[in-house]
């Protein structure tokens, strides 16, 4: 537990994953005193590969965690896009897809990410795994918490870093229904092995309205498998049953050929398959009193842009910054609110622009899909999107503490 006095005040934070440990990070060194609740009963390793783009990747440089991020760079070499019978439709090089910058953002496995920001704030921070919020009751002076173990006690401020199913967002906003906006896909995602001898590459399989992808991060045996289809209405009511997810997956890709028999099974014995729709989330404010969010519990971009940590590394170091600068947190959070809302909404267009055409669902769009594929190079790209360095990072400096 973190004993240290503070001047500038106490935050609970709620998750651990990407958000969470990255304003703890600026929050403590700006004088707070932080605590960071997470649901999971330790931190979550592993996980699908990462992107940190633009101008996330200068808040990682004055984090110091550049170096770190760099030397866990995955190097993607080639994605491979395949035809329903299997057969090669186009190659081009990763960057060239997602946007970024070949020698300048960085790609990394989500665990990764995870354990270098967890790294970084472990002894100045308390951490407390195996909990969650269950009740929040804001009163003048503060919030009283009230946690799954039963444990209360009080913060001068809450902060909702857990997701896209916010915790926090549902107690104090109300039903995720009214934020989500629904893109139109389900996806699955899991592990299994490296038996095609894929290195630092990807295979993307389509036909209308389905998609499926075998990711391999540099000469591992082990793949990051992907199957996503189209779904006109989110369906809402397989959410809460394994068994029910993977039989739903398992119907829509049951007359498709290539290697999506061996996924499919592959899926059904994963332990660590996860199913989700393809969301993002669009709020209209994102505070309340003494409780604010950040990450995919705030403006979740889906991962159809690629920006979600991103998004989440921005928005950690110009919350925590904004709280520093302001004594009053309605203050702060509105200059938060103001200063990042329009590099958020940059990113989120970035699904109306195209990324969404990677999955096409109907044959005309894939053929013209194919063909747009087919005209880029199998060279990295020099230049990134204008989306992902559309917010220049104000300097955030040590005077915050002194004069707070």
């Amino acid at each position: 537990m973190n004993t240290r006095t503070a001047s500038k005040g106490t935050v609970l934070v709620s998750g651990a994953s990407i958000a969470g440990p990255a304003v703890a990070f600026w929050l403590q060194r700006y004088g707070f005193t932080v605590t960071v609740v997470e649901k999971s009963t330790g931190l979550r390793g592993g996980g699908y590969p990462i992107d940190v783009r633009g101008t996330a990747v200068e808040v990682v440089r004055r984090m110091g965690m550049l170096p770190q991020l760099q030397k866990a760079h995955i190097e993607s070499r080639r994605l491979t896009f395949l035809n329903a019978d299997g057969s090669e439709a186009a190659v081009v090089h990763p960057q060239a897809v997602v946007g970024g910058v070949e020698g300048h953002d960085v790609e990394v496995p989500r665990g990764d990410l995870a354990e270098v920001l967890y790294g970084a704030v472990r002894d100045e921070v308390e951490f407390v795994f195996d909990d969650s919020i269950d009740a929040l009751r804001e009163h003048e002076h503060g919030v009283d918490v009230t946690f799954r173990s039963g444990v209360q006690r009080g913060f001068d401020l809450v902060l909702g870093a857990d997701g896209l199913h916010s915790r926090t967002r549902e107690l104090v906003f109300g039903p995720e229904e009214q934020f989500h906006r629904y893109l139109g896909y389900c996806f699955a995602i899991f592990t299994m092995p490296n038996t095609f001898g894929l290195s630092h590459e990807a295979l993307i399989w389509n036909t209308p309205g389905r998609a499926a992808a075998l990711y391999a991060v540099k000469d591992s045996n082990e793949l990051h498998a992907f199957l996503n289809f189209a779904q006109p209405e989110p369906p809402r009511e397989v959410h809460r049953d394994v068994e029910v997810q993977r039989d739903l997956v398992a119907t829509t890709f049951a007359d498709d050929g290539w290697e999506i028999p061996s996924m499919v099974a592959a899926m059904r014995q994963a332990n660590d398959a996860f199913f989700d729709t393809v969301s993002q989330v669009h709020m209209p404010c994102w505070s309340n009193g003494r409780v604010a969010l950040l990450g995919d519990a705030a403006y979740a971009p889906s991962f159809l842009t690629g920006q979600g940590s991103s998004l989440a590394l921005v928005g950690a170091y110009m919350l925590a910054g904004s709280l520093a600068a302001h004594r009053d947190h309605t203050k702060a959070f509105a200059a938060y609110e103001r200063d990042v809302r329009g590099f958020v909404e940059l990113n989120q267009a970035q699904v109306r622009e195209g990324d969404a055409a990677l999955f096409p669902t109907t044959a005309e769009a894939l053929e013209k899909r194919n063909n747009k594929l087919r005209s880029l190079t199998t060279l990295p790209p020099r230049t990134g999107r204008p989306a992902h360095t559309a917010l220049t990072l104000p300097e955030h400096t040590e005077d915050f503490r002194r004069n707070g």
